[in-house]
């Protein structure tokens, strides 16, 4: 099983976390949303897995590169 390590491509604030540790996602759902800048950014999921770790929480402020969160895949 392959680790895939998902990192936020911008600077901001975590608006809204759409997972939870243990969820099944596919590639391309959406993760979790950042707001930047007055503007939403969708992060979305660039393999199918499982949710394994979820290293943010809704508010938290993230830098650009920063891992958010860990798929199972």
């Amino acid at each position: 099983m392959a680790r895939v390590e998902v990192e936020s491509e911008v600077t901001g604030n975590v608006w809204k976390v759409e997972v939870e540790v243990g969820d099944s996602v596919q590639e391309g759902d959406v993760l979790l949303i950042l707001e930047s800048m007055k503007m939403e950014i969708p992060v979305e999921s660039p393999a199918p897995g499982t949710v394994s770790e979820l290293l943010v929480r809704e508010e938290d402020q993230v830098e650009e590169d920063q891992i958010v969160l860990v798929l199972d895949t």
